[in-house]
């Protein structure tokens, strides 16, 4: 039998992590505006959907901040692959909208 105390603390844990999880929505939300603007910087200057450099650089670095936080550091590479083929698709979906628009004279 589950007690009221057990009950309880669920509870609260379970309210934490709803709390974390609208804020990772709320966080990542924010991550795509500014992403969606590198986009329009890069369909803007013609440059390419895939900065393959700067991905190396991002991997390199998040596995370093996964290992400092005790987070299994290929979930981490996991999540950033996904998250970065998402941002890649919209920054091609905002070049080939910026293709589409009327030349800004």
């Amino acid at each position: 039998m589950v007690t009221p105390e057990a009950t309880s603390q669920l509870s609260s844990l379970r309210q934490t992590i709803d709390n974390i999880d609208a804020a990772l929505v709320h966080i990542l939300a924010e991550r795509f505006r500014c992403t969606d603007r590198v986009g329009a910087l890069k369909a803007r200057y013609r440059l390419q959907a895939v900065d393959q450099a700067r991905e190396k650089q991002q991997y390199q670095r998040l596995t370093t901040l996964a290992e400092q936080a005790c987070i299994d550091k290929v979930f981490v590479e996991k999540l950033m692959t996904f998250i970065i083929s998402e941002v890649v698709q919209r920054h091609r979906q905002i070049a080939a909208d910026n293709d589409a628009s009327p030349s800004q004279g």
